[in-house]
């Protein structure tokens, strides 16, 4: 029988509780440091690479994990590993529960429809350099490396540390890859890290043409009543506290992502680690499902107020993103990843060059109106996560009141139906990484024949109309 005062009892809270501390002690060095501030890294990021800092010091002198003493609950590392991939899912939820705002008329649909498509193509572009990478290295330079390594570049830099700890969960359980969620945590590292060194260069560019005066210190955003609480919802005083109703919404509706997971798995058990892997996915697609309906009950009369708050889901969300950040950078176990950094270096640099090379070449045709605010919210969030393309964006719209910060919102509905084929076919990387990369060269150039249509379609409908001219 565990006792109170026992160690095991108080693990995992101390765990969190170190998380938590580590995110106030990096805010304040942000808030501190000017540099800091100038080099636009979130203040999650820094949290991380604070424990992951400290850990590798730990280890260093006494030889053992830091995460994996008693005062941890003895198994550290899991723990944090199991944060970082249940709070991607909860974060997901959380945001999909957020009401929508009116239609958009034609011009803007057309634009979120490109943005939710230039963000796959960007996850594609990233997955061919990705692989073709190491593919190369397994082939000729160090001919036991797993060649399916690269195509968690953009699950890393694309979709952040919970995907990429996903990925390189299945390719280590599944296929042996020793290390795989290092690995996939180290580049999702490297990819916020991208998104700060891009992001300033952009922001020093622009300087230099005159566009942007300097970097803005971080403000609290000012928010009006109706923002907090809508005329029309449940108090936030009632019989039972506003958040907590909203965090049984997101909860419940992650029971029964599991449940449907739990059941596939036990039907299909060849794809348990890949069914498991998309739990963020069957969580948003149910909390869209609960979302739709609930609308349907409030305007039929059924429901007389309204139960979902924008307001506190976001904060839910912001919360569980920035402790899944955290925990996933300091989950990192440098020491299995020792004959890896070459690799991991070089797939860093090509995930930076090729994301802002590509994004600012799809800004600068698709998006000519507003070209640098699409561009900064793009690469901040193909490099990092949504968050990420927040802080960006904020320097040249402080808030948030464009189309690039709208672009951001409602380009994940098109972005996972155009993404879910990649994730498909990564799950088979690793036993044909040659077809794999195949099919998605041939899926990167479909896109962009559909992304640039009107470019193309509209060179060939002039060249038509000189040729019957002449």
């Amino acid at each position: 029988m565990e006792n109170i005062w026992d160690i095991s009892a108080w693990g995992s809270v101390n765990l969190v509780a170190v998380l938590l501390l580590s995110l106030l002690f990096a805010n304040l060095l942000k808030r501190k440091i000017k540099i800091l501030s100038k080099t636009l890294i979130p203040t999650s990021v820094l949290g991380g690479l604070i424990l992951l800092i400290i850990s590798i010091i730990y280890k260093t002198i006494f030889g053992t994990q830091l995460f994996n003493e008693n005062i941890f609950g003895g198994n550290g590392i899991s723990t944090l590993e199991m944060i970082t991939y249940h709070s991607l899912a909860i974060g997901f939820i959380a945001t999909s529960f957020k009401p929508s705002k009116e239609k958009f008329n034609k011009k803007r649909t057309v634009e979120v429809l490109n943005t939710g498509i230039t963000t796959v193509a960007t996850y594609l572009i990233q997955g061919i350099v990705g692989l073709a990478i190491t593919l190369f290295i397994s082939s000729f330079i160090f001919k036991d490396f797993f060649a399916a390594a690269g195509i968690i570049l953009p699950f890393g830099y694309g979709q952040g540390t919970g995907q990429a700890m996903n990925y390189g969960n299945i390719y280590e359980t599944d296929y042996g890859f020793i290390g795989g969620k290092s690995f996939g945590l180290t580049i999702a590292a490297f990819g916020f890290l991208s998104a700060s060194i891009g992001g300033v260069f952009y922001l020093h560019m622009m300087k230099k043409k005159g566009k942007y005066k300097e970097v803005s210190e971080e403000k609290a955003e000012v928010y009006e009543a109706n923002d907090v609480q809508g005329s029309d919802e449940i108090p936030m005083n009632g019989s039972v506290d506003k958040i907590t109703v909203q965090m049984g919404f997101v909860l419940s509706t992650y029971l029964v992502a599991y449940l449907i997971m739990y059941f596939l798995g036990n039907l299909l058990p060849g794809l348990k680690s890949i069914l498991y892997g998309f739990n963020f996915l069957f969580g948003v697609l149910i909390a869209v499902a609960v979302n739709s309906a609930l609308k349907i009950l409030k305007r039929k009369g059924v429901m007389k107020r309204q139960y979902v708050n924008n307001f506190l889901m976001n904060r839910i969300s912001g919360f569980f993103f920035d402790i899944m950040i955290v925990a996933g950078i300091g989950a990192i176990q440098i020491d299995v990843l020792k004959g890896y950094w070459t690799v991991l270096l070089i797939l860093g640099i090509a995930g930076l060059a090729t994301t802002y090379l590509y994004v600012k070449f799809v800004s600068r045709r698709i998006f000519p109106e507003y070209e640098d605010e699409q561009f900064l919210s793009m690469y901040g969030m193909l490099t990092g996560t949504a968050s990420t393309g927040i802080i960006l964006l904020r320097e040249v719209d402080k808030r948030l009141e464009g189309n690039a910060a709208e672009n951001l919102v409602y380009q994940n509905v098109p972005a996972i139906v155009f993404g879910f084929p990649m994730m498909i076919v990564a799950t088979i990387a690793p036993q044909m990484p040659l077809i794999t990369l195949g099919i998605i060269v041939l899926y990167f150039l479909a896109l962009n024949i559909f992304l640039f249509r009107s470019k193309i379609f509209k060179r060939k409908n002039m060249a038509k109309g000189k040729s019957n001219e002449n």
